[in-house]
Parts: structure tokens; sequence; C-alpha cells
């Protein structure tokens, strides 16, 4: 399915879907009732985290890192810039460069794939900062607001497209498992779990056609949730809190240091981590089923598949932190995802 996904989006096609029209509206009607079972509070408007992170090591040579997507990427649910997904990121990317990180946080809560083609233009627009690094998480609001999936990863392609051309190296965590939000019951757990990860495999597929990685966000925070919903849950009980995007930042953290060439390890495969070459199609099926996984392009139609090490993250606190600015633009102000 995957595989039909990505191809339909290469050659234009638009029909390509992940289940019948009857059940979508069987997931959609259930959506609704878990997010109200679910929510409780309101998500404050997440801080930018804009800025120089990584102060102890100097203010010249900086590398630039982008993020780009939807309310994940955002950081909706945490009211301090340095618990957002770039923040920590770039206080992780500084510490292993010990170079200083700027960051430029454009992504919008509640957006979708087609939103995309706007953050990147406005990223791109400033060609003194061209991003060295750029991460992006989407995928969730195509899902829930019945996006076509064939349009949902051509969105995506371009995207990552544009941005290789630009020279960036390109990071995609992939759509989360949304059956893993509680309270979710069946049916609609079932059918959002395939839905997800059927989704974030095409992503995969296309995202490595275009020279990106990806990580598989799956369902990455779906135990920390269940054992410790009050710690992984931010002030709507919907987005996760502080701890939840750190373990999310955690998984990527070892690839983005991989693509720009920082990270220690060898690329040689460790079997047991169960990494593997696989073809691309299966690497990503495998990825979406199994949360933290890294899929990067080998020799066409191969893939590899890794488990990194991850490495905890050091505190994005003021010593540490030159923001630019702390709250969000009008046009950012969508509302959660």
């Amino acid at each position: 399915m995957a595989r039909r996904i990505a191809a339909g989006a290469a050659y234009g096609g638009g029909s390509v879907g992940l289940i019948g029209a009857a059940a979508v509206g069987v997931l959609l009607a259930e959506v609704q009732l878990a997010k109200r079972s679910v929510g409780g509070g309101t998500a404050p408007i997440p801080p930018r985290g804009n800025g120089l992170y990584g102060l102890s090591f100097g203010r010249e040579n900086p590398l630039h890192l982008a993020v780009l997507g939807d309310s994940t990427a955002a950081g909706q649910g945490v009211r301090r810039a340095g618990h957002t997904p770039g923040a920590l990121l770039a206080s992780g990317l500084a510490a292993v460069a010990e170079r200083p990180v700027e960051v430029r946080n454009i992504a919008l809560p509640g957006a979708r794939s087609d939103d995309l083609e706007r953050q990147v233009t406005q990223l791109l627009a400033d060609r003194t900062r061209t991003p060295d690094v750029c991460v992006i998480m989407i995928g969730a609001n195509d899902v829930t607001h019945r996006m076509p999936p064939t349009q949902s990863v051509r969105y995506l392609a371009s995207a990552v497209r544009r941005l290789r051309t630009a020279g960036a190296e390109v990071i995609v965590g992939t759509c989360p498992d949304l059956g893993t939000i509680e309270p979710v019951y069946q049916p609609l757990r079932w059918l959002a779990r395939r839905v997800s990860r059927q989704l974030a495999a095409a992503q995969t597929i296309v995202v490595v056609e275009q020279g990106g990685r990806t990580v598989s966000l799956g369902d990455l925070l779906g135990p920390e949730f269940a054992a410790n919903p009050r710690e992984m849950f931010g002030a709507d009980n919907y987005h996760p809190s502080a701890e939840g995007y750190a373990t999310a930042a955690m998984a990527m953290l070892p690839t983005l240091c991989a693509a720009l060439g920082l990270w220690p390890e060898s690329d040689a495969l460790d079997v047991d981590r169960d990494e593997d070459m696989l073809p691309v199609a299966r690497a990503a099926a495998t990825a979406a089923s199994e949360a933290g996984t890294e899929v990067t392009g080998a020799r066409a139609p191969w893939a590899l598949l890794k488990h990194r090490r991850r490495r905890r993250l050091p505190a994005a606190d003021a010593a540490s932190h030159e923001p630019a600015d702390h709250t969000a633009p009008a046009e950012d102000r969508a509302g959660p995802s």
C-alpha cells in the first residue's frame, strides 16, 4: 500500500485511499470523541524557540537548523522555548558539534502537508541563512482531515526536494501512530494505527527518493503515555509535555548528527540492533512498525535501516540560549492540531 501511495504521488494519481469511505466516517467520528475525552485544557501558544543555542561554544560560524511542520514540530503543549523540539535538538546538536546552533522554527500548529510549500518558501526567502539541516514533522493532520495520501506525500516530496536542492540535509519525523492516543477504542484504534503507519511508510519512500532521511515516530511515546500520562501529556491533555518532546528529540538527534557527519558511530550495520539493508519499500514498512528507526538511502533501490544509540539531551537553559523571540506570530495562532 505504501508503494502504491508513493507511486500515485509520483505519477499524479490521487485516488489511492487508505481505508474505505464508511471506515473513514467511523474514524473521524471517534477521533472527535477521543479529542473531547482526552482534552480538558487549552494548549498554550507554542514559544518559537528561535535563536542561538550552545553559546558556551561562542557565536561564530553557527550551524543553521530549521524546523517545519505541524503542532508537534512547533512544540504545542509546552510554555518554555527550551522545551520545544527545535530547542532540544539544537542543544544536543551544539553539544555534539561543539558549535553554536541557530534555530528557525516556522512550523504551524494545525498545518497539513499542503502548507509545506509556504513554509519552505518562507524559509528559503532569506538566502543569507540557508539551513544546514531541516527537521520536518508532519502527517497527523493529513489523516484526521482526510487528505488523500497521494497528495500528502506529493507535497512532502516537493518540500524535501526543494530543501535538498538548496543544499540542506533533511530529516523527516514520519506520521505518528494515532492509535496510541488515550482513550482511543476499537475500531478507531486499529483504523488509526493502520492509516498512520501506511502514511508513515509512504512518507519514508518519497523522502528517501529525494535524498532525505526519516525517523519513525510511530508509537514512540505510547508506552510513556500509558505509564505516565500526567508527565507525558501537556496542559491540554492531548499534545506531548516537555518530557514527551524530549523523548522524540532523543530519537531524532542521532540522525541529525549522522546527516551532518558528526556522529561518532560508524555507519556499519549492527546486526545486534537488527540493522539491515533492504529494498526501500520493505525498509519503510519495517520502520513504520518500529518507532525510532532511521531509514536512509543507499544504492537504489536499497535503503539502510538503522537503530542508532540515543544520547540524553543537555538542558536548553538561559546560559546556553539566546532567543530571538518567545512568541508565535499572529499567522501561526491557528490552534492545536
